[in-house]
């Protein structure tokens, strides 16, 4: 069986690597440079973008910011999964707005922006402090403002205008600042056949807006309730099929979406090593029509996101119950090169676990690590 992925970074790396024992064989589609690669190897696979359509059985997507064109020309193959709305409402705010109105699922106030008047409305609805997005671009903390006084309105809507002008199809969205306890993030996957399997939600922990350390083995049964609800209300409404996450504040024991992701994610790193099925397995069972695999959890686990460095420092493997994944990427301030697993038999051991490995990761590339272990241990 043969999958097409659009987008040819880690996670389509990591989905290749997942479906070896599935006899399934994995191409991706380099958006940038316009061509077909083995996402594993990177060599350059001899074939069209219209001839790997054709000889998929499955097409799917890493990312949201695909082309028209090309998802036009992959949709119109019937094979393509989780499909264009789903894609197109991932990478635009607006629209994941408005499918979370007509799903019924609770997020945080929130008004549309295309010219100042609507900043100034927005001040006067929502109230300051205002946290500022575009709606069509921007990620890992990347395309928002912060709206704390009135004295920010002229540079931010300066900035803003500048965003704008560049394509007038371009949106910006203003969402009343909500005061959250925390991050968390829910992992689900859908088939063909309507079918769901979801992990256990997951807190997230994230420094300038991105990603750094994920914990799974926390929740109470009534917030994964609540999360369970809102990701089977959107999978449905989407008609999805494959792995959809969606991230929420946590606010007093009440979930409010922050945004979804129509794809395997960051925050579900951690089922390789914490779930017998990985997010990645499971999407492409769901793509490929297999039956889906158990998302039960099999020990608390965290995640650490590798961030700009050159390697991963091989003391790390001397913790037990450690694993890392290298991307094969060259190092870049802030890109993300890879990730560590742990896990352990219980919150507290691995709170020892992830003491040890601070003792090897440097606080200032790996934030958070000593004091999530010390929250840990102390449960």
């Amino acid at each position: 069986m043969n999958v097409l992925v659009l987008g040819a970074g880690q996670l389509a790396r990591m989905m290749s690597l997942s479906s070896k024992n599935l006899d399934i064989h994995v191409t991706a589609y380099d958006v940038g440079s316009e061509k077909v690669i083995d996402p594993v190897t990177f060599l350059t696979v001899d074939q069209s973008l219209q001839q790997a359509i054709d000889s998929a059985d499955a097409i799917t997507a890493e990312f949201e910011h695909i082309p028209l064109d090309i998802l036009k020309l992959c949709d119109e193959s019937g094979k393509f999964y989780p499909g264009t709305e789903a894609i197109a409402t991932g990478g635009d705010r607006a629209k994941e707005k408005a499918l979370l109105d007509a799903a019924k699922v609770a997020c945080a106030p929130y008004k549309i922006i295309t010219e100042k008047q609507h900043l100034l409305d927005s001040i006067d609805e929502l109230a300051m402090p205002l946290v500022i997005k575009t709606c069509q671009a921007g990620y890992d903390g990347k395309g928002q403002w912060r709206v704390k006084s009135l004295d920010d309105v002229e540079q931010i809507w300066a900035e803003m205008s500048e965003f704008l002008a560049k394509d007038a199809s371009h949106q910006i969205i203003a969402e009343k600042m909500i005061p959250f306890d925390r991050e968390v993030s829910i992992i689900g996957v859908r088939s063909k056949n309507g079918e769901t399997a979801i992990y256990p939600l997951t807190e997230n922990q994230h420094t300038n807006g991105v990603l750094t350390l994920s914990i799974a083995g926390k929740e109470k049964n009534a917030i994964q309730a609540q999360a369970e609800s809102a990701f089977t209300a959107i999978a449905n409404a989407l008609e999805y099929v494959g792995v959809l996450a969606i991230e929420f504040f946590d606010v007093d024991g009440t979930l409010l979406v922050n945004e979804i992701a129509p794809r395997v994610h960051n925050s579900g790193h951690w089922t390789q090593q914490g779930c017998h099925v990985s997010q990645f397995e499971n999407h492409m069972r769901a793509v490929t029509g297999l039956p889906l695999g158990s998302t039960v959890l099999n020990r608390p686990t965290a995640m650490i996101n590798v961030l700009g460095q050159a390697a991963i420092p091989k003391a790390v493997l001397a913790v037990a119950d450690t694993t890392s994944h290298w991307y094969g990427k060259s190092a870049k301030p802030g890109r993300k090169m890879g990730h560590i697993n742990v896990s352990a038999d219980s919150l507290s051991e691995l709170g020892d676990k992830l003491a040890d490995l601070a003792k090897v990761l440097p606080e200032q590339d790996y934030p958070g690590v000593q004091a999530t272990a010390e929250q840990l241990k102390a449960l």
